[in-house]
């Protein structure tokens, strides 16, 4: 395997350079380990966002994680057909439908949390426990500004 010269300098010490390889890097390192479990990333968000607001009407659900509608409405078909969620109409407004975990689909949340959780320990394992909250404050802040 070839191996892939380092940026230029230049480059290299652009912020946004840099944390577009840090995310590639925790990405990679996620999606690992959500394959060992059988799951894909997104199939992951969805379930987790689902978890964390459930039972929510599916176009909530897209919105919550920007997910365009029909890319959502396959990924809850594989998920549904696994077993993992359902989908009924909403008893709040019957024209739309809700999402819910199945105990299995909570199981499978609670599993990758934790892969996900022992990943991004791996990402971030450069940094001391004091280093690694002041950088997920800073990158908190710049992820939400706007």
């Amino acid at each position: 395997m070839p191996v892939t010269p380092p940026a230029p300098r230049s480059i290299r010490t652009l912020p946004s350079w840099l944390l577009g390889r840090a995310a590639a890097r925790g990405r990679g390192l996620v999606a690992e380990a959500l394959a060992a479990e059988g799951v894909r990333m997104w199939h992951h968000v969805v379930l987790a966002a689902t978890h964390d607001l459930g039972p929510v009407a599916q176009a909530e659900l897209g919105r919550s994680i920007a997910l365009d509608p029909k890319d959502l409405v396959g990924i809850l078909n594989d998920l549904q057909d696994a077993g993992l969620v359902v989908r009924a109409p909403d008893p709040a407004d019957r024209r739309k439908n809700a999402v819910t975990l199945t105990t299995e689909g909570r199981r499978v949340v609670e599993r990758c949390a934790e892969v996900a959780r022992r990943a991004n320990d791996a990402l971030l394992a450069p940094l001391s426990p004091a280093e690694r909250e002041r950088f997920l404050e800073m990158l908190g802040r710049i992820a939400m500004s706007q």
